[in-house]
């Protein structure tokens, strides 16, 4: 049996990152009054999503500078 905890931690850890993240990139517009958030997350996976490229690599170049 594995640790209890660590899902939690991982879990907590992700959402810091991610909601540091999202601040770098508005709602992307899908069209009809429709948004989606720039990120969206599932376990260990994110998905980008950002309607022009440059907001694109602000947001990779936010998520480098949270990990380092």
């Amino acid at each position: 049996m594995g640790c209890t905890i660590s899902p939690i931690l991982f879990f907590m850890a992700m959402e810091v990152i991610l909601k540091a993240a999202e601040d770098s990139a508005g709602p992307t517009n899908l069209g009809g009054g429709c948004y989606m958030p720039p990120l969206k997350a599932f376990m260990d996976d994110i998905t980008i999503i950002c309607s022009k490229e440059d907001e694109t690599r602000r947001m990779l170049e936010r998520f480098d500078a949270l990990m380092t």
